[in-house]
């Protein structure tokens, strides 16, 4: 099976194309869900978690309070580089579990769906790449819109990422997501057919005859 990668940055809709992936029937395995399943409570992760920034990014119930963990790393370089040593090597263990259950299932393809794709440095592993981009004003508004807060946080976490200038000078194919939702399935239904002769992989699969 082969895999590859679907990236972006907050605000930018990369779960928009990857939903709509879905409904073609490719299999989409997110590094978000992961990561999520990775501080789950109880668990070593969690655990190393608390022990480094301490029980106030924990909700009573003994969950990970995702709202206090998040202010403290967004605004703290050091303090996100360190969440990320503790969580990412868990995140990848799980994605390779994901990866082989689809392969002995017989999917021919997969996409991995990776906010951090080439912070983290993992882009060479899972070519081609596609970015979902859009202007960062946009992608400010949208964080506001979805997520709400002062703008002075959204820019913050926007900005805790690679700019979306930077990753698509580096991926493989770009997915422009400033038009309309019929103009980014159009995208991305090119892409994925793209992707599709670059794997060798039958397009008719999820593309129809």
């Amino acid at each position: 099976m082969r895999v590859f990668a679907l990236t972006g940055g907050i605000g930018s809709g990369k779960s928009t194309v990857a939903t709509y992936w879905r409904s073609l029937g490719l299999a989409v395995v997110d590094a978000d869900e992961l990561a999520r399943q990775a501080v789950a409570p109880d668990g070593p992760v969690l655990a190393q978690v608390v022990a480094h920034f301490g029980r106030e990014v924990l909700h009573p119930d003994g969950s990970l309070n995702r709202g206090a963990l998040a202010a403290r790393v967004f605004q703290d370089p050091n303090a996100r580089t360190q969440l990320n040593h503790l969580v990412h090597p868990e995140v990848r263990r799980l994605a390779q579990e994901r990866f082989t259950a689809l392969d002995q299932a017989g999917a021919p393809l997969a996409c991995y769906e990776v906010p951090l794709l080439f912070e983290t440095g993992q882009a060479d592993a899972y070519r081609p790449v596609v970015l979902v981009s859009v202007s960062e004003a946009t992608q400010l508004a949208r964080t506001l819109g979805r997520d709400g807060g002062e703008a002075s946080a959204a820019r913050a976490r926007i900005q805790s990422q690679l700019p979306l200038a930077t990753k698509a000078e580096q991926a493989d194919y770009v997915i422009d997501n400033e038009g309309s939702p019929e103009a980014t399935r159009s995208q991305a239904l090119s892409v994925l057919r793209s992707v599709c002769r670059d794997t060798n992989t039958d397009a008719s699969r999820y593309l129809g005859p």
